[in-house]
């Protein structure tokens, strides 16, 4: 067996090269927010368009090629940290597969492509300061911003957030540091929002643009992973998870404490007419595709079925009466019906247009309350009955919504893939 190695082209030079091939393809697919049974599955199918016989074994901070040499085993590995998400990467990487495995690439041009997804750049810094300020705006009218000075706090608070986000990246490679820096700022400006008059208790000012920091392709790969019997390393990736939003929590607090203002724990949000709710959520699902670098030929398909399942969602719980739980099953069932069997047939990767489809769902807001009401109940506040009850609906909602968003998804993406995969 050999011993542990970085992804380091000079630390896997005494690798067979077709397996370090292998790795390298796996490593751009598990980094970049590919989903984690599409990662092994491929890189089998790489292999063995390598004429390996070999099996992908992901943990956190590495993966683990198990190669089968005509009866004697060994083992390669490299580190690699499931942290990132740039579907450019992920894209390029599967049309390389595609390639080798039809036979217009050789072993050694696919390395070139493969080597050349690993770093393809992730979206300009303008563009993606832009994204997260239109996305913060789109966020605030799915809860029901009324008020223009509001929006316009908002898309500024997001958008120079997102370039303090990269300026920080420039800097440094720490994970939680970039979603804190842009927290504190959100809890800044809409400290300055509240002392002013511009923000209503929604708070919209200071939450919306926190929310496209919540990350949450890595709560639903680790929902994906749970429910593929990945215990470890779902569990570690809801852990990172749940780790940024501390960051984002403690930094959107400090900032509203330095103003003297608090986050409400129990405020819920306004009603919106579905044709806003339809509009807002494509806004959306476009400007986290932006997020996720996904490629603008793949935008179509999230947009359209993003779209579609938050109005079917909307008329769920306005006219149907279901709870926000129920809704979100629904929606989320719905993009995996449809997006998964057009992925296979597409050769997309379904993180690229299942995530972005459904991320805006991830209840932040609940949890940037909960952690409100935390700190409330820790320094005595008045009514600290209301306040726990609050906090701890808060905290058994947002559970109830990422649990059954996870279900939505893996049930039909499961099913299809089962049926498709039939001789």
């Amino acid at each position: 067996m050999r011993p542990l190695a970085t992804m380091a082209e000079s630390a896997l030079l005494s690798l067979d090269p077709r397996c370090r091939l292998a790795l390298k393809f796996g490593g751009v697919l598990f980094t970049n927010g590919e989903s984690t049974e599409s990662t092994v599955a491929e890189v089998a199918r790489f292999a063995r368009a390598l004429d390996i016989d070999a099996v992908l074994l992901p943990r956190w901070g590495e993966l683990t090629l198990q190669v089968d040499g005509g009866g004697a085993a060994s083992a390669y590995r490299v580190e690699a940290n499931p942290a990132g998400v740039n579907m450019t990467r992920v894209v390029a990487a599967r049309e390389t597969l595609a390639a080798l495995e039809t036979g217009a690439l050789s072993a050694e041009a696919a390395s070139a492509r493969v080597a050349a997804s690993a770093t393809a750049p992730p979206a300009p810094t303008l563009l993606f300061a832009l994204a997260a300020a239109v996305a913060a705006v789109a966020l605030a009218v799915l809860f029901g911003v009324d008020h223009y000075a509001a929006v316009a706090a908002i898309f500024v608070s997001a958008g120079v957030g997102g370039l303090l986000r990269r300026a920080v990246a420039r800097y440094s490679d720490n994970l939680f540091l970039q979603p804190f820096v842009a927290a504190l700022l959100a809890g800044l400006i809409g400290g300055i929002a509240v002392r002013s008059e511009l923000s209503s208790s929604l708070r919209l000012v200071t939450v919306c643009p926190c929310m496209v920091l919540v990350p949450g392709p890595h709560v639903l790969n680790s929902l994906l992973d749970f429910l593929a019997g990945r215990i470890q390393l779902g569990a570690t990736r809801m852990i990172y998870a749940m780790l940024i939003v501390a960051a984002i929590s403690i930094g959107l607090l400090l900032g509203l404490a330095a103003l003297g203002a608090t986050l409400p724990v129990d405020v819920g949000s306004r009603e919106i007419s579905l044709w806003e709710d339809v509009l807002a959520a494509g806004v959306c699902v476009c400007a986290y595709s932006v997020f996720f670098s996904t490629p603008l030929s793949l935008l179509p398909w999230p947009v359209v079925v993003g779209t579609v399942a938050h109005g079917l969602r909307w008329i769920a719980m306005s006219q149907f009466g279901c709870g926000a739980v129920s809704g979100a099953f629904i929606a989320c069932f719905v993009v995996g019906a449809v997006l998964t069997p057009v992925a296979r047939r597409q050769r997309m990767p379904f993180a690229a247009i299942g995530f972005a489809s459904v991320v805006s769902m991830v209840p932040g807001v609940l949890l940037f309350r909960a952690a409100s009401g935390f700190v409330q109940i820790a320094g005595g506040a008045g009514d600290e009955l209301a306040v726990i009850a609050s906090t701890l609906a808060s905290v058994a909602s947002a559970f109830m919504i990422i649990i059954a968003m996870g279900l939505g998804l893996v049930i039909p993406k499961m099913a299809v893939d089962r049926w498709m995969a039939r001789p």
